[in-house]
């Protein structure tokens, strides 16, 4: 088989790409830059951006097999920027596959897209979409996942999936995030209620992948359909990040904010950040604080049945490897 990942040099596609390197796939990488590492390991490279649909058609010419796994992340930017990246690229990726004759088309999403800023526990694929967004990445994934659902037909197979919080060695966004804000004193707790997430350990979210694309094709159980990913054991949110804190051997989160004071600032600091167009993001966004002052869990059993899911690597053990590759790095 020969896979194309875009993103293949990122966290999750990097994953992706080493599990089908393992069993001895050709896989070509599609990203904006070149990355050494995918050479060494054998993998073509090819460059561009998901934008331009040239540069995807030459990526996915040849392909059996496509993990869309790149995108434009994140709480805050121009519209624009992420509309180009996970919608037009997701677009193009669609458009590229009907075009070399390519059967499966395996697409990363986020949880996100149905989280509607109110407790979710135990939610299933049946969630709706809301109707409104409070940022622009889950409004624009939410888009591409459902132009990805909607082309899975007579020609082309597809599948979402939507790995909730990805975490591990080489994590970098959550991890580096919660990390930096604690060593400026800037983290702090929002609201007092416990509330339970649920996190994937890297190399399940890369698994779930690799079952995806092997189970995938046209008329088969899981072609057209979404699948919640996860370590399927929910965690109490600050307790993980303490825990984190602790593995990176900084002390735990005492400093807290009621989650009414810290939405009315996220609303306050986006619109002073988009007054005055300041650069970076604010220190505050509704998006943010939704995710983080509410719980948000899913039920994995359709993963489980359809794709034949399980679990690898527990949190805890999760945790371990990433304090020692927290330690290892200083």
């Amino acid at each position: 088989m020969k896979a194309l990942v875009t993103g293949g040099g990122g966290f999750l596609g990097g994953a992706v790409v080493r599990l089908l390197r393992q069993r001895e796939d050709s896989v070509r990488s599609f990203t904006r830059s070149a990355y050494p590492w995918l050479d060494e390991i054998g993998v073509e490279q090819s460059l561009g951006d998901l934008a331009d649909l040239e540069a995807v058609e030459r990526a996915v010419a040849g392909c059996d097999i496509v993990f869309h796994v790149a995108a434009r992340a994140g709480v805050w930017g121009r519209y624009s920027d992420f509309f180009n990246t996970n919608v037009t690229g997701t677009q193009n990726v669609i458009t590229a596959c009907k075009k070399h004759g390519v059967r499966k088309l395996v697409y990363t999403s986020t949880p996100s897209i149905v989280h509607h800023g109110t407790d979710i526990e135990g939610g299933n694929e049946s969630l709706p979409y809301p109707k409104h967004f409070d940022a622009y990445y889950p409004e624009t994934k939410a888009t591409a996942e459902k132009a990805v659902l909607a082309a899975n037909g007579p020609e082309l197979a597809t599948v979402s999936l939507r790995p909730h919080l990805i975490f591990g060695p080489g994590d970098p966004h959550l991890v580096p995030r919660i990390i930096a804000a604690a060593r400026k004193g800037k983290l702090k707790r929002i609201g007092s209620r416990p509330i339970k997430v649920d996190v994937t350990y890297i190399d399940n979210a890369a698994d779930a992948h690799i079952l995806a694309g092997d189970k995938l094709d046209i008329g088969t159980p899981l072609a057209g359909k979404a699948y919640f990913i996860s370590n399927g054991e929910p965690v109490e949110l600050w307790p993980f990040i303490n825990r984190i804190l602790a593995e990176a051997g900084l002390p735990p989160v005492e400093k807290s904010i009621s989650a009414w004071k810290a939405k009315l600032a996220g609303r306050v600091l986006e619109w002073v950040y988009w007054l005055f167009r300041l650069p970076g993001e604010p220190p505050m966004t509704r998006f943010v604080v939704n995710q983080m002052s509410t719980s948000h869990w899913y039920d994995i059993s359709a993963a489980r049945r359809d794709l034949g899911y399980e679990p690898k690597v527990s949190v805890e053990e999760g945790l371990k490897r990433l304090g020692e590759r927290l330690r290892a790095n200083g």
